[in-house]
């Protein structure tokens, strides 16, 4: 966690954590390894990035290959969580609340992308468009449906392949 505060900035004490029962289901690799190397917003011409995904859950990816864009739910795990004001711009002159950034500081760093699905090899999405660092425990995968018409978003195949019994 960085522990660096900018000129301007209000931290707060973090209340004692209560167990959500959250699972990390896989882990995203990516090219950053450090904060000040990884892109402010994903683009989808950036880099591949490899999202794995691990036993038992690697069976619910099927069908998600019938998505070109999903969305990925991720814990920032190096992310502070104690800032309520921020300056993003590190100029010590613009002030921003926590909830008015999509900054990875935050009471529960909990990252969202929405990323073009490049491929699925076995348990391991090819994805485009992630801006968190190697490692990130990944938290969800939902596949992206246009928010003005759902119904017109590709869905796949609900049975594609039955289940043995």
């Amino acid at each position: 966690m960085e522990s660096r505060i900018r000129a301007g900035e209000r931290v707060v004490e973090v209340p004692q954590a209560r167990d959500a029962m959250l699972h990390f289901i896989g882990r995203i690799h990516t090219p950053w390894s450090i904060r000040s190397d990884c892109p402010r917003q994903g683009r989808e011409d950036g880099p591949d990035c490899r999202v794995e995904v691990f036993a038992p859950w690697a069976e619910a990816l099927l069908g998600v290959e019938g998505y070109q864009h999903l969305d990925l739910l991720y814990w920032l795990d190096r992310a502070r969580r104690d800032l309520v004001v921020q300056n993003p711009r590190n100029d010590g002159a613009h002030y921003c609340g926590t909830f008015a950034l999509r900054s990875p500081q935050r009471p529960n760093p909990i990252g969202l992308s929405r990323v073009r699905l490049v491929g699925v090899e076995g348990a391991t999405l090819i994805v485009r468009g992630l801006d968190c660092l190697d490692g990130t425990p990944l938290l969800d995968i939902k596949p992206a449906t246009c928010a003005f018409s759902p119904q017109t978003a590709p869905h796949p195949d609900p049975d594609p392949i039955r289940p043995p019994r």
